[in-house]
């Protein structure tokens, strides 16, 4: 487990003057192996899931659900969810597809 990594979840609310913007409500803050994407043979085969970008693996979480919906955030880099797999169905370890978010949205 190489980096330490937040999961979070974005929800909108109001502010103070009644507009609508979305804030990150961090749900836990673990440690991960983190893979990039780059051409090995196991990345191609992922051929489905070609705008993912990075790989992260970790242990299963108590009481919290990783869903798509969720963000992780990594050495200040966003990243969306875009498939969560426990790994060989033990509920030991998940293994989550994810594609990093560009722009200035932070």
């Amino acid at each position: 487990m190489n980096q330490q990594v937040e999961i979070r979840n974005n929800s909108p609310s109001k502010d103070a003057d009644g507009f609508l913007v979305s804030s990150d409500t961090v749900l836990a803050t673990i440690r991960a192996y983190r893979e990039n994407q780059h051409g090995n043979e196991k990345w191609a085969n992922m051929a489905t899931f070609s705008s993912a970008t990075a790989l992260f693996r970790f242990r299963m979480i108590p009481n919290l659900k990783v869903t798509t919906e969720m963000i992780l955030v990594c050495n200040d880099e966003r990243f969306q969810i875009l498939s969560v797999e426990d790994v060989r169905n033990r509920g030991m370890y998940l293994e989550v597809l994810t594609e990093k978010i560009e722009g200035s949205k932070k």
